[in-house]
């Protein structure tokens, strides 16, 4: 009985490090969607504020809120893969309890944090960090000057 519980949560542990890394690539996804939004919608602003009689101010003030909107759902999209790779970190090391003492100690190896650099969810992080600075440097030297 008690070996059958352990499959089964063995199962469950395994299905469920397969969804966080799945959601990974979903929030990535997410993030990919609406910052190339929120900058077309940036970019149309800075093209079309003369068109549509807006002041510069104003045109502005809609480029930062729009870059602004960027940064908050990149931040939230961090914040999620930091969570998601924190959770995994724990499925794995029930995953090596549950194989520790149902197979034979050290079965599995457990993770280590200090092994960041190998893990996808570092350079997702740091994609989106970089294309976040990358917004606002480039919104800062060549598209707010330009709105005079």
């Amino acid at each position: 009985m008690r070996s059958e519980f352990a499959l089964e949560r063995y199962r469950y542990l395994l299905q469920q490090i397969q969804a966080v890394n799945e959601n990974a690539h979903r929030f990535l996804a997410l993030y990919q969607t609406l910052a190339t939004a929120l900058v077309t919608a940036a970019l149309a602003l800075f093209v079309g504020y003369r068109k549509w009689d807006l002041t510069a101010d104003t045109a502005r003030g809609g480029v930062i809120g729009l870059l602004t909107l960027v940064t908050v759902v990149a931040a939230f999209t961090g914040t999620l893969i930091v969570v998601g790779a924190l959770a995994w970190l724990d499925y794995r090391h029930e995953e090596c309890d549950i194989t520790d003492e149902i197979v034979g100690p050290g079965f599995r190896k457990r993770p280590r944090p200090g092994n960041f650099l190998r893990w996808y969810e570092t350079y997702v992080v740091l994609f989106i960090l970089v294309s976040v600075l990358t917004m606002w440097v480039l919104a800062a030297v060549f598209l707010l000057p330009a709105m005079r």
